[in-house]
């Protein structure tokens, strides 16, 4: 059987989580690369001989047979370079967020859909032990019903992390700020727990302690849903350094409480269960953030496994636009819209 023909366009900080995995996969051949800086797109190329390069995306679809597209663009740029790519049947496996706004997110799924191929998002920390355990717990009863509901994001995005992109800080190109580039995993863990329909958001946001940019660095409000459940959220990235994400959870049966990428269950009948990455799962990215962990590669076998053997990915274009039509009611509450 052939391999798949893979191609990743965006060769930024998050290139090497789906590079890597992809060239290391039996099965899938990493035949191409793409950005529109040169000297970035060398660098990578040195780290792959043999993929070809590009720095125009149009001109690598046209002339190489691809079979899947990787997009780790800038926000703007996954919308319609998805498109494009279904358009030319290929199947799609694009960075967070899914888009900039929940229009193009469903103009994604509709492109999918249209060409039969499979779209998918990447929400790496739903493969987190701490989050599946605490998924397992909620879906087998064990936990009980959600009475409550709240999550912080308190991390450090200075004005020089700012000065050193030419999209970030944008509303056009980014779409937002700690909203939809920071605490947008932690938000969709959230959604992804409480599993019910979203009835209303009340949001503010708001730019506190940046100076050069459009976007909020300061978000926090009440999301409530449909079963009941008020989820209170509080994000900022100004702070002085990259503390650990709070998830707490107030069940019928016990309070859970996810920090980072670690969980503690306490019952109320005094038993209790922890879950934490384990030390033995590795997976050499390279030289990139630690906190990004394994959960990529387990999320890009689960796209491929669905490619190569059929079913829908765990993390599709539908279950992303959810999470998309969150991150939208939370701009248009916090904005006056």
């Amino acid at each position: 059987m052939p391999k798949l023909r893979a191609a990743v366009v965006g060769c930024g900080n998050v290139f090497p989580m789906h590079a890597i995995p992809v060239n290391d996969m039996d099965g899938v051949e990493l035949v191409a690369i793409c950005d529109n800086k040169e000297d970035v797109l060398k660098w990578r190329m040195n780290e792959f001989p043999g993929v070809k390069g590009y720095t125009n995306f149009n001109e690598m679809l046209e002339k190489e047979n691809l079979d899947v597209l990787h997009i780790c663009t800038p926000h703007f740029l996954h919308a319609p370079q998805a498109i494009a790519a279904l358009e030319k049947e290929l199947h799609v496996l694009t960075e967070k967020p899914m888009a900039t706004s929940s229009e193009d997110g469903r103009a994604m799924i509709a492109a999918a859909e249209k060409a039969n191929k499979i779209l998918g998002v990447i929400f790496q920390n739903r493969y987190n032990p701490a989050s599946v355990l605490t998924k397992k717990r909620l879906t087998d009863g064990k936990l009980g019903t959600i009475k409550g509901a709240r999550c912080s994001v308190t991390w450090d995005r200075s004005d020089e992390y700012y000065s050193r992109s030419d999209w970030k800080g944008t509303i056009e190109k980014e779409g937002g700020g700690v909203v939809i580039d920071q605490a947008i995993h932690t938000l969709d863990l959230c959604r992804w727990l409480i599993d019910s329909p979203i009835v209303n958001v009340n949001a503010q946001v708001s730019n506190r302690n940046h100076h050069a940019i459009e976007v909020e660095d300061s978000a926090e409000g009440v999301i409530n849903f449909e079963n009941g459940v008020a989820l209170a959220f509080f994000c900022i990235n100004y702070h002085s350094y990259d503390a650990p994400i709070e998830i707490e959870l107030q069940c019928e049966n016990g309070m859970v409480k996810i920090t980072g990428d670690e969980v503690l269950i306490k019952y109320i009948d005094g038993s209790s269960e922890t879950a934490a990455p384990d030390p033995r799962k590795t997976f050499d990215y390279g030289s990139v953030k630690s906190y990004w962990g394994v959960s990529h590669v387990t999320q890009i076998e689960n796209f491929y496994d669905c490619i190569l053997n059929g079913g829908r990915p765990d993390i599709d274009g539908h279950s992303a636009l959810e999470t998309q039509d969150m991150v939208s009611a939370i701009y248009a509450s916090g904005r006056g819209q």
